[in-house]
């Protein structure tokens, strides 16, 4: 217990002064943060840091993740960031050919899947503070309350699984109650900021949604870490895992305000 307040109190003290200070303190802190969930995934994957794909997808993870404002006017039209990630990919088809499958189809398909989900994700993450930290905050209170409202209620009301066969704790119990912590927080937070611009039905609906779209996020990376059969994506947060612990939730919730306009 005690290394996990360490640690958290430590992480905060860090992640508390880039959020408040935005612009390029951001930017580089979501690429570091989305390398270090890379390299998770390739060590669940049980690739080597230092292999060529694994700098291929690092490359793949800044490019995604990087604002586009940063290659205004290195790159033209016919040579996107887009068609660069194709290139990327591209190369770790390659590789499969030329390593005699010791790279597989399978490796490039979910280093492939784990940039675009890493990638995007942070990005949001980035375009989501520049739109307002009023913004950043509303979606990160609907993450840490509905994860505290459905352990809390859970542990002490939860009888009915939720996810058995992905993350046998969770209880649907926990989860109604956490989204309905988690809307009507996160509600009265994006009213009192003027969020969106939208009416207060509205407001609820969407925050019922990210909360809701939260769970899921959670359920994908305890599924990814069920089936690498690990307890944590990572160990560089002692007592608290890997940043994918800490950001599931978040990659699935911030490129939704992109959906509904918010950012």
């Amino acid at each position: 217990m005690k290394t996990r307040v360490l640690t958290a109190i430590i992480a905060l003290m860090i992640f508390v002064p880039i959020v408040l200070l935005g612009g390029i303190f951001i930017e580089i802190g979501a690429i570091a943060l989305g390398i270090v969930a890379m390299s998770e995934i390739l060590i669940m994957k049980k690739k080597l840091v230092v292999s060529p794909e694994a700098i291929l997808s690092f490359l793949g993870v800044f490019l995604l993740i990087a604002p586009d404002k940063w290659f205004s006017g290195i790159f033209h039209s016919f040579l996107s960031v887009n068609f660069i990630f194709y290139v990327i990919v591209m190369l770790l088809l390659l590789r499969n050919v030329f390593t005699k499958n010791m790279f597989s189809f399978d490796d490039a398909g979910v280093i492939t899947l784990a940039m675009l989900y890493i990638g995007t994700g942070f990005h949001y993450f980035v375009e989501t503070r520049n739109a307002g930290i009023a913004v950043l905050f509303y979606a990160l209170f609907i993450v840490w309350l509905t994860d505290s409202g459905a352990y809390i209620f859970g542990k002490q009301f939860g009888k009915n699984k939720l996810a058995p066969h992905v993350s046998p704790n969770k209880t649907w119990e926990g989860s109604i109650c956490g989204s309905l912590l988690g809307t009507i927080v996160g509600t009265i937070w994006m009213c009192a900021f003027h969020i969106g611009n939208v009416s207060v039905v509205s407001a609820i609906i969407i925050t019922l949604i990210l909360s809701v779209f939260g769970q899921l996020g959670d359920l994908v990376e305890s599924a990814l870490k069920r089936y690498y059969q690990v307890k944590d994506s990572g160990k560089i947060l002692p007592g608290h895992g890997g940043i994918l612990d800490r950001f599931d939730s978040l990659l699935f919730v911030i490129p939704l305000l992109h959906v509904f306009g918010i950012i």
